[in-house]
Protein backbone atom coordinates (compact mmCIF):
# COMPACT_ATOMS: atom_id res chain seq x y z
CA UNK A 1 0.00 0.00 0.00
CA UNK A 2 2.78 2.46 0.87
CA UNK A 3 4.44 1.67 -2.54
CA UNK A 4 1.23 2.60 -4.54
CA UNK A 5 0.76 5.70 -2.55
CA UNK A 6 4.08 7.05 -3.30
CA UNK A 7 3.74 6.07 -6.76
CA UNK A 8 0.55 7.82 -6.78
CA UNK A 9 2.52 11.06 -5.03
CA UNK A 10 5.24 10.61 -8.00
CA UNK A 11 3.08 10.66 -10.77
CA UNK A 12 1.19 13.89 -9.13
CA UNK A 13 4.28 15.71 -8.43
CA UNK A 14 5.33 15.12 -11.94
CA UNK A 15 1.93 15.79 -13.80
CA UNK A 16 1.95 19.32 -11.80
CA UNK A 17 5.66 19.90 -13.03
CA UNK A 18 4.37 18.93 -16.86
CA UNK A 19 4.04 21.42 -19.64
CA UNK A 20 1.14 21.22 -22.01
CA UNK A 21 2.92 18.25 -24.00
CA UNK A 22 4.37 16.64 -20.74
CA UNK A 23 2.55 12.87 -20.40
CA UNK A 24 1.53 10.55 -17.63
CA UNK A 25 2.95 7.11 -17.53
CA UNK A 26 0.54 4.60 -17.42
CA UNK A 27 0.15 3.01 -14.05
CA UNK A 28 -1.23 -0.24 -14.03
CA UNK A 29 0.39 -2.92 -11.75
CA UNK A 30 -1.96 -2.52 -8.99
CA UNK A 31 -4.98 -2.06 -10.84
CA UNK A 32 -6.81 -5.40 -12.12
CA UNK A 33 -8.78 -5.76 -14.44
CA UNK A 34 -12.19 -5.50 -15.03
CA UNK A 35 -12.38 -1.92 -13.56
CA UNK A 36 -15.00 1.02 -14.24
CA UNK A 37 -13.68 4.28 -14.89
CA UNK A 38 -13.99 6.04 -11.08
CA UNK A 39 -11.36 3.56 -9.51
CA UNK A 40 -9.17 3.97 -12.74
CA UNK A 41 -9.16 7.51 -12.86
CA UNK A 42 -9.09 8.08 -8.93
CA UNK A 43 -5.78 5.27 -8.78
CA UNK A 44 -3.99 7.38 -12.08
CA UNK A 45 -4.75 10.87 -10.77
CA UNK A 46 -4.61 10.81 -7.37
CA UNK A 47 -7.68 12.74 -6.84
CA UNK A 48 -9.82 11.80 -4.22
CA UNK A 49 -13.17 11.82 -5.41
CA UNK A 50 -15.88 9.32 -5.33
CA UNK A 51 -19.40 8.55 -6.49
CA UNK A 52 -20.68 8.29 -10.18
CA UNK A 53 -18.47 9.61 -12.68
CA UNK A 54 -21.09 12.34 -13.86
CA UNK A 55 -21.08 13.71 -9.92
CA UNK A 56 -17.06 14.34 -9.98
CA UNK A 57 -17.87 18.08 -11.28
CA UNK A 58 -19.58 19.23 -8.60
CA UNK A 59 -17.64 17.08 -6.26
CA UNK A 60 -14.35 18.61 -7.06
CA UNK A 61 -15.93 22.07 -6.44
CA UNK A 62 -14.15 23.75 -3.65
CA UNK A 63 -11.40 21.02 -3.48
CA UNK A 64 -9.76 21.03 -6.82
CA UNK A 65 -9.06 23.08 -9.65
CA UNK A 66 -11.64 22.99 -12.66
CA UNK A 67 -11.53 24.29 -15.68
CA UNK A 68 -11.67 23.86 -19.49
CA UNK A 69 -8.58 23.70 -20.75
CA UNK A 70 -6.68 20.07 -20.05
CA UNK A 71 -3.63 19.75 -18.74
CA UNK A 72 -1.68 16.23 -18.49
CA UNK A 73 -2.59 14.49 -15.35
CA UNK A 74 -5.99 16.09 -15.15
CA UNK A 75 -9.25 14.21 -15.43
CA UNK A 76 -12.01 15.18 -18.16
CA UNK A 77 -15.51 14.85 -16.74
CA UNK A 78 -18.20 13.55 -19.09
CA UNK A 79 -21.75 14.48 -18.39
CA UNK A 80 -24.81 11.55 -18.20
CA UNK A 81 -26.54 10.58 -20.87
CA UNK A 82 -29.54 7.97 -22.08
CA UNK A 83 -27.10 5.26 -22.66
CA UNK A 84 -24.92 6.45 -20.63
CA UNK A 85 -26.34 6.84 -16.92
CA UNK A 86 -22.84 7.12 -14.60
CA UNK A 87 -21.48 9.69 -16.84
CA UNK A 88 -17.51 8.45 -17.65
CA UNK A 89 -14.36 10.16 -16.15
CA UNK A 90 -10.95 9.57 -18.45
CA UNK A 91 -6.99 10.80 -17.33
CA UNK A 92 -5.46 12.84 -19.31
CA UNK A 93 -2.09 11.18 -20.87
CA UNK A 94 -1.07 13.76 -23.28
CA UNK A 95 -2.66 17.36 -24.74
CA UNK A 96 -1.78 17.00 -28.68
CA UNK A 97 -2.99 20.42 -29.26
CA UNK A 98 -5.59 23.03 -27.79
CA UNK A 99 -8.91 20.51 -29.57
CA UNK A 100 -6.61 16.63 -29.13
CA UNK A 101 -5.26 15.21 -26.13
CA UNK A 102 -4.99 11.15 -25.49
CA UNK A 103 -6.62 9.90 -22.56
CA UNK A 104 -5.75 6.81 -20.32
CA UNK A 105 -9.87 5.29 -19.00
CA UNK A 106 -11.19 1.67 -17.96
CA UNK A 107 -14.32 0.16 -18.96
CA UNK A 108 -15.19 2.06 -22.43
CA UNK A 109 -15.78 -0.38 -24.67
CA UNK A 110 -18.39 -2.52 -25.14
CA UNK A 111 -18.01 -6.87 -25.32
CA UNK A 112 -14.52 -8.87 -25.00
CA UNK A 113 -12.99 -4.86 -24.20
CA UNK A 114 -15.57 -4.11 -21.36
CA UNK A 115 -14.15 -3.15 -18.16
CA UNK A 116 -10.56 -3.21 -19.69
CA UNK A 117 -7.73 -0.13 -19.36
CA UNK A 118 -7.07 2.00 -22.18
CA UNK A 119 -4.72 3.99 -22.77
CA UNK A 120 -3.01 6.91 -25.61
CA UNK A 121 -6.63 7.20 -26.81
CA UNK A 122 -7.89 9.98 -28.67
CA UNK A 123 -10.24 12.66 -27.74
CA UNK A 124 -11.67 15.58 -29.93
CA UNK A 125 -12.98 18.59 -28.77
CA UNK A 126 -15.92 19.41 -31.36
CA UNK A 127 -17.93 22.07 -29.20
CA UNK A 128 -18.54 25.23 -31.16
CA UNK A 129 -16.38 27.56 -28.84
CA UNK A 130 -13.72 25.97 -28.10
CA UNK A 131 -14.34 25.01 -24.81
CA UNK A 132 -14.38 21.22 -24.39
CA UNK A 133 -18.61 20.98 -23.07
CA UNK A 134 -18.70 18.47 -26.15
CA UNK A 135 -16.24 15.46 -27.34
CA UNK A 136 -15.89 12.67 -29.53
CA UNK A 137 -14.04 9.55 -28.15
CA UNK A 138 -12.03 6.93 -29.73
CA UNK A 139 -14.22 3.82 -30.19
CA UNK A 140 -11.41 0.77 -30.04
CA UNK A 141 -14.16 -1.71 -31.78
CA UNK A 142 -14.39 0.46 -34.76
CA UNK A 143 -11.01 1.22 -34.80
CA UNK A 144 -12.10 4.94 -35.07
CA UNK A 145 -13.68 8.12 -33.18
CA UNK A 146 -17.29 7.20 -32.54
CA UNK A 147 -19.94 9.30 -33.99
CA UNK A 148 -21.40 10.22 -30.55
CA UNK A 149 -20.91 13.52 -29.09
CA UNK A 150 -20.89 13.30 -25.39
CA UNK A 151 -21.42 16.53 -23.08
CA UNK A 152 -18.56 17.35 -20.77
CA UNK A 153 -18.45 19.20 -17.77
CA UNK A 154 -14.69 20.05 -17.91
CA UNK A 155 -10.89 18.77 -16.50
CA UNK A 156 -10.27 18.34 -12.90
CA UNK A 157 -6.92 19.03 -12.34
CA UNK A 158 -5.14 17.05 -10.25
CA UNK A 159 -2.32 18.08 -7.60
CA UNK A 160 -4.25 21.11 -7.29
CA UNK A 161 -6.10 20.33 -4.11
CA UNK A 162 -7.04 23.55 -2.24
CA UNK A 163 -5.56 24.42 0.75
CA UNK A 164 -7.02 23.60 4.24
CA UNK A 165 -8.66 20.27 3.10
Amino acid sequence: MRAVLAMLMLLTLAACGGGRSAAVAPLRPHLGEPISCVPYARARSGIGLSGDAWQWWDAAAGRYDRGAAPRAGSVLVIGRTPRMQAGHVAVVARVLGSREILVDHANWATGAARGRILTGQRVVDVSPRNDWSRVRVWYPPINALGNTVFPAHGFIHAGSRYAGL
